[in-house]
């Protein structure tokens, strides 16, 4: 049972935190913590482009639903996983608060591992391509 239930438990936390995180890039409900100088110049540069927050916001709002749901896990942590160093760069260089980006590094990486055979094809050096892909040949004209 508790082979099943932490993942459960960890993948649904995850997903709570982005989703709820998401949504406040969205529709803004949480103030802001007070941020140190660099962290406000970064967050401010963001904000300024008029787009990225928005849709960083969108992608973390379905990405954590896709966990808090179960579905397409690899795909969301796969998604997921540039944000997930991004905060924990920010939070270790920036905005220094080690509980959130322990938390959030850990739990991807420990999802990452808990389904680490959906992952397996896509981390082989070298692979033969499937039967159904033949190679294929491009004759252009020469030149006269």
């Amino acid at each position: 049972m508790t082979k099943t239930l932490v993942p459960a438990v960890v993948r649904v936390l995850l997903g709570a935190l982005f989703l709820v995180s998401g949504a406040n890039k969205l529709v803004p409900f949480m103030p802001m913590p007070e941020l140190p100088v660099a962290a406000g110049s970064f967050i401010g540069a963001l904000a300024a482009t008029g787009y990225f927050l928005p849709l960083l916001g969108s992608i973390e709002v379905v990405m954590g639903a896709l966990l808090i749901v179960g579905r397409f896990v690899p795909l969301a942590l796969t998604v997921l996983a540039p944000i997930v160093v991004q905060i924990a760069l920010f939070h270790t260089v920036l905005a220094p608060s080690l509980g959130l980006a322990a938390f959030v590094l850990g739990a991807e990486l420990y999802l990452a591992w808990t389904y680490r055979a959906a992952f397996a094809s896509v981390l082989q050096a070298r692979t033969a391509a499937p039967q159904h892909v033949t190679a294929s040949r491009v004759t252009l004209p020469r030149a006269a």
